[in-house]
């Protein structure tokens, strides 16, 4: 049996973590400020929302509490990348970041404290109390 697997750039490698699921780890050192990933999203409305609050996607999806559009604003985002499933802590090393272009919405983590080789990537939720009462988040 695998016990990682690698992306495509060897940068990080997800495995499964006790009590918590799967959990996405460095394959190399990074330091303070540096990209771990960026990944397209695909946003959606509070209509959709509902609808995936439904279903299992809803432990997956991103939301944004500092919004900087014009109009109608998503209310969630789909994350296409090992981002999705970086587990959150309350005491993280990388931080979320949003960028908004022409091609729609991209998510960056950034290490906001060095990580060593093998060591978690994890950020902290923005939406944890919209999870149900049955997901114990754990540190």
């Amino acid at each position: 049996m695998i016990d990682k697997v690698l992306d495509r750039s060897n940068s990080m490698y997800v495995k499964m973590v006790p009590r918590k699921g799967r959990g996405v780890f460095a394959n190399i050192p990074f330091k303070v400020g540096d990209l771990i990933e960026r990944a397209p999203t695909w946003g959606f409305d509070e209509n959709q929302a509902k609808l995936l609050d439904r279903t299992e996607v809803l432990e997956y999806y991103f939301v944004r509490h500092h919004r900087l559009f014009k109009g109608e604003s998503p209310t969630g985002y789909v994350v296409f990348g090992l981002i999705s499933m970086v587990n959150h802590s309350l005491n993280p090393n990388a931080q979320i970041l949003w960028t908004d272009t022409a091609s729609g919405a991209w998510a960056d983590i950034v290490a906001i404290k060095d990580i060593k080789v093998d060591e978690e990537i994890t950020h902290r939720y923005a939406n944890i109390s919209a999870y149900p009462q049955t997901i114990t988040f754990v540190e």
